[in-house]
């Protein structure tokens, strides 16, 4: 059997943190080797234990935040995956900027949490869609988030803004192709395209880029 995934998980609330390591443990390529409570607990799993991914709970005591620049600094072997509340949109968008790899609504299933730490032990970014979608609360029609794209971005082809528009909902390559009539494949191709006009690493900064320019254009009332 290949090696399992290694995974830390910190929380300062019991009960949950008790869900999430029942849920992994009955994954046969998971492996759960840390818990904790603090910041300081994140870092010292990720020291001591190097931990491939390390669950962190945003609102911790020490700071989710704090525990992510920490990490990411000290130790980058370790990836990083965030878990939080709905209104606690800005604060996920900081912890990708500071190094997080990902992150997940705290009621997700625990199906989309093993996926999204598949997906992140492979060097991926991983962005739960139900969050997307309440990042962009407000836009029921896709082509109005076309359009506002459009003008935001102005660097981006026509095809490329829709491309920016689905992917900042949280859709992956193959729903996009789907949606737009194109093979995954060259979905893939227009992504890499966008990333680099965007100057950003990965699909998940390029739609924190999209939503924050895309904020900055809205009426303030």
């Amino acid at each position: 059997m290949e090696n399992k995934i290694r995974v830390g998980i910190v929380d300062d609330h019991p009960l949950y943190r008790d869900g999430v390591v029942f849920a992994l443990e009955s994954e046969p390529d998971i492996e759960v080797v840390g818990q904790g409570e603090t910041a300081e607990d994140a870092f010292q799993i990720a020291r001591d234990s190097a931990p491939d991914i390390l669950l962190l709970d945003m609102n911790m005591p020490g700071g989710g935040l704090n525990a992510v620049s920490k990490i990411s600094l000290r130790c980058s072997s370790t990836k990083t995956l965030m878990l939080t509340v709905v209104d606690d949109e800005d604060g996920v968008r900081t912890a990708l900027r500071r190094g997080a790899r990902g992150y997940l609504l705290k009621g997700t299933t625990s199906s989309e949490l093993v996926k999204a730490i598949r997906v992140v032990s492979k060097g991926q970014n991983y962005v739960s869609p139900n969050f997307a979608a309440q990042l962009f609360k407000g836009r029921d029609e896709r082509g109005s988030s076309v359009e506002k794209a459009a003008k935001t971005f102005p660097e981006l082809s026509s095809r490329e803004e829709q491309i920016l528009s689905l992917l900042v909902q949280g859709l992956s390559n193959r729903l996009i192709g789907n949606e737009l009539g194109l093979t995954e494949k060259t979905v893939k191709g227009y992504v890499t395209v966008i990333m680099e006009k965007l100057n950003v690493r990965n699909r998940v900064e390029a739609a924190m880029l999209a939503a924050e320019r895309m904020g900055e254009d809205r009426p303030r009332s």
